[in-house]
């Protein structure tokens, strides 16, 4: 059994219900059916099609045999894209971003704040030192990363790796962040 045929199997209340039940031991269609306020025929049908699919055997105790199958042949999430990493990064904040990034989207915002903080250095670096952004250039840069964009911009400012003035924001934090010439320095022709 695929995960897709498992899912559409597992949609249906009924059946949901039954499976649900036989995972503690036996399943009785009928009381299901009491619980549930369905007719008994419905549970005895939704048994019926859980046992033919073969997640409940012949004990009405579900499968974890046929469970264990379907989990294995889920899709695997795609590893971090090398390139979203770069290099700089230590093994353990490279399995953090890992986590918390599939291909090149974030899947999602880390609660603990050192986590989160390692996320953030990283989208960071999105953000060119020297350079002012608009709100809504930042915006659609965080949003090719997450949903969210709002709240990604708002730890941004709130962590200080970006600065934000009158709707301008510019980076101001995180590693990688090289030093601007000062005034002065540079091409100029006194010599």
């Amino acid at each position: 059994m695929d995960p897709g045929q498992f899912l559409r199997l597992a949609v249906d209340p009924v059946r949901l219900s039954l499976l649900g039940r036989s995972v503690a031991g036996p399943v009785d269609a009928a009381a299901t059916a009491v619980e549930l306020g369905v007719p008994q025929r419905d549970a005895v049908t939704a048994l019926g099609r859980l046992r033919a699919a073969g997640l409940i055997g012949d004990d009405l105790r579900i499968d974890l045999a046929v469970l264990r199958r379907v989990a294995a042949a889920l899709p695997r999430q795609p590893p971090i894209d090398p390139a979203l990493v770069g290099e700089g990064w230590t093994p353990e904040e490279t399995e953090v971003l890992g986590r918390f990034f599939s291909g090149g989207r974030l899947t999602s915002i880390p609660q603990t704040h050192a986590k989160r903080t390692i996320v953030l250095e990283r989208l960071a670096q999105e953000f060119a030192p020297g350079l002012r952004y608009g709100e809504a250039e930042v915006n659609f840069t965080m949003q090719m990363f997450h949903a969210d964009y709002a709240s990604l911009r708002r730890y941004l400012v709130d962590e200080g790796f970006l600065t934000r003035a009158d709707g301008v924001y510019w980076r101001t934090g995180g590693r990688d962040l090289t030093a601007l010439p000062s005034p002065g320095d540079g091409d100029d022709d006194a010599d």
